[in-house]
């Protein structure tokens, strides 16, 4: 059965109210356009592990998200899980030398990816956001601000992830 994010939010206990009108809000009062607001609330979703928040998304996106941009999250997902534990690992470990070693990581995709370079990269920050990797977010980052996007929309990105990572931690308590 599909559920919708209103059928979520109705099970959210009142600890979470807040995050009833942040999930209503961070998808509709954006600058982002509903393609990339949308990819990005479901590609942090992903990476929230919250099957039933994924279900949602996919249910309510209808037409703003299509095949491309779904294919886009799930990549965006798996690749930054990937690349999100090796970078953050190495930024950790504090030495220079690592640093100027290659990753030697097939990363294919983000260069090539399915819809288009910049709703891509701002699905990247999404799960970059979730996962916590300052060295990602501050590339993925760099990347969207030099492709002419403002950094008013990848504060938005921001929201949309922290918000899907609230929603997941309420669902857990319903």
């Amino acid at each position: 059965m599909d559920t919708t994010i209103d059928a979520l939010r109705a099970t959210f206990p009142d600890e979470a109210r807040d995050l009833k009108i942040n999930l209503q809000n961070v998808l509709g009062e954006t600058s982002l356009s509903p393609g990339q607001a949308w990819g990005c609330a479901l590609t942090a979703a992903y990476a929230c592990k919250s099957q039933s928040l994924v279900r949602a998304l996919l249910h309510d996106a209808g037409e703003k998200l299509d095949d491309r941009a779904r294919s886009d999250a799930k990549a965006a997902h798996v690749l930054m899980g990937m690349n999100n534990v090796f970078y953050r690992s190495r930024h950790m470990l504090g030495k220079e030398s690592y640093e100027k070693l290659p990753a030697r990581l097939r990363m294919a995709r983000i260069a090539q990816p399915a819809s288009n370079k910049l709703d891509f990269e701002l699905f990247c920050i999404a799960v970059s956001a979730v996962n916590g990797c300052e060295v990602c977010l501050k590339s993925h980052e760099r990347v969207v601000t030099e492709g002419d996007l403002t950094e008013t929309q990848v504060l938005d990105v921001l929201r949309i992830a922290a918000v899907m990572h609230g929603v997941a931690a309420a669902l857990d308590l319903a």
